[in-house]
């Protein structure tokens, strides 16, 4: 059974940083592709990067040269480095592979 766990949200302010973590079990995530997706109150739910099983990356244009994605094969864990943090980032991140979600993580950019 494949399961995501997100971490790493928190409150921050504007200009910020943080670093999301998606931890896979039941998968070895090199062997697929993994994007991660937000929230925000009263929004549909919109894609913000994906990692495929080489290296290639890709972003939406609201957080590209803001957000990183990579992953570490060794810990099965993707991560989304986030920087220069807006308040417009503010939603319930979730990462993504196929139908499994997980559970999301809270990110707020708030003075």
């Amino acid at each position: 059974q494949v399961q995501l766990v997100e971490s790493g949200g928190g409150l921050v302010q504007p200009g910020g940083s943080l670093r999301l973590s998606c931890a896979a079990s039941g998968i070895i995530i090199s062997n697929y592709s993994i994007r991660w997706y937000r929230q925000a109150p009263g929004k549909q739910r919109e894609w913000v990067a994906i990692i495929n099983t080489g290296t290639s990356t890709n972003y939406a244009d609201s957080v590209k040269g803001r957000f990183t994605i990579s992953r570490d094969n060794a810990k099965n864990t993707v991560y989304l480095q986030m920087n220069s943090l807006k308040p417009e980032d503010t939603a319930v991140y979730y990462c993504n592979l196929r139908a499994t979600w997980g559970q999301g993580t809270q990110v707020t950019v708030s003075s």
